[in-house]
């Protein structure tokens, strides 16, 4: 059965089928579904049923892995292996972790609208999240198209955002929602970085905003009003028209581009299991975008990580 591809939006997020996960997949199928990210930037796999080292094996097709705040933030022993991310409410012995628990809160902060790692140089290109047990009700995923979004921008609103840049640190996010990190954190945190918040798709050549919940100031812009920006950007690239939202059954498999997309969790009752596993790769040609300097203006390419 050939691999076809049903569009769920216009031009934004597709649902695959004719291919199972499990089995070893040639580069020209990868770079078939490479093309087709490049143009729906959120691709659904129903049903897949596979393991974690499946999930793996499918990930490594598509580049070197990324453990996100993994490099910043020192966690307990985990059940699952380093590469990848595990976005459940479990301990490591599979139990329900009480709702108040330091790393529940921290998972909190996957509520908020992000692009996964957009706090690093490289930053993360694609990520895969799959479903293994999903609560009675809640706990869907909502993705944005900032490409869309960006087309969409009034005139004054686009003139605003272009050439300017936000700066992205790992902790910000989750200190907006008050959950501040330890000095042993702060230490340990990879240091802020800049980003254009309006970068060029290097797959489909379309511009796009580069925001969300780790930008923390606009670059050359007071603080107050650089946060406006940043929040009136969103508010508008987050709009019904924009959005798909994924309600999960087990065994799905979704993969998105962090370039083109922001996402974000829907709420659910934490006393009920939500195991939800993400592998992540990083983006290599993003160490070499454009960086700006404490003015805002643009300066040459960076040659290695911040």
């Amino acid at each position: 059965m050939a691999i076809s591809f049903e569009p769920l939006r216009r031009h934004f997020v597709a649902a695959i089928s004719g291919f199972d996960m499990r089995e070893p997949i040639d580069p020209a199928t990868v770079r078939l579904f490479e093309d087709a990210i490049d143009r729906f930037a959120v691709l659904v796999f129903p049903s897949q049923q596979v393991g974690d080292a499946q999930q793996l094996a499918f990930t490594a097709n598509f580049g070197p892995p990324d453990i996100g705040r993994k490099k910043a933030v020192k966690t307990a022993d985990s059940r699952l292996p380093i590469e990848m991310i595990d976005l459940s409410n479990l301990d490591e012995n599979g139990y329900v972790i009480d709702p108040h628990h330091r790393r529940v809160l921290s998972l909190l902060g996957t509520r908020l609208w992000h692009s996964d790692s957009s706090y690093q140089r490289p930053a993360a290109k694609f990520s895969m999240l799959r479903a293994v047990t999903v609560p009675p009700w809640g706990g869907e995923t909502e993705f944005a198209d900032c490409r869309a979004a960006y087309d969409a921008l009034p005139d004054v609103l686009r003139a605003e955002a272009e050439d300017r840049f936000a700066e992205h640190w790992v902790h910000h996010s989750r200190s907006t929602l008050g959950w501040e990190p330890t000095e042993e954190e702060i230490r340990g945190a990879m240091d802020p970085v800049r980003w254009p918040l309006v970068r060029v798709h290097a797959g489909s050549g379309r511009k796009t905003l580069y925001i969300g919940a780790h930008a923390r100031r606009v670059i050359g812009m007071p603080l107050p009003a650089g946060r406006i920006l940043l929040r009136d950007l969103q508010e508008y690239a987050t709009q019904p028209e924009f959005v798909y939202r994924h309600a999960w059954q087990p065994g799905d498999l979704v993969l998105w581009d962090n370039r083109a997309a922001m996402h974000r969790g829907y709420r659910y009752d934490l006393n009920h299991i939500r195991d939800m596993r993400r592998t992540t790769v990083l983006d290599p040609a993003s160490v070499h975008e454009r960086d700006c300097g404490d003015d805002g203006i643009c300066t040459k390419a960076p040659t290695a990580a911040h």
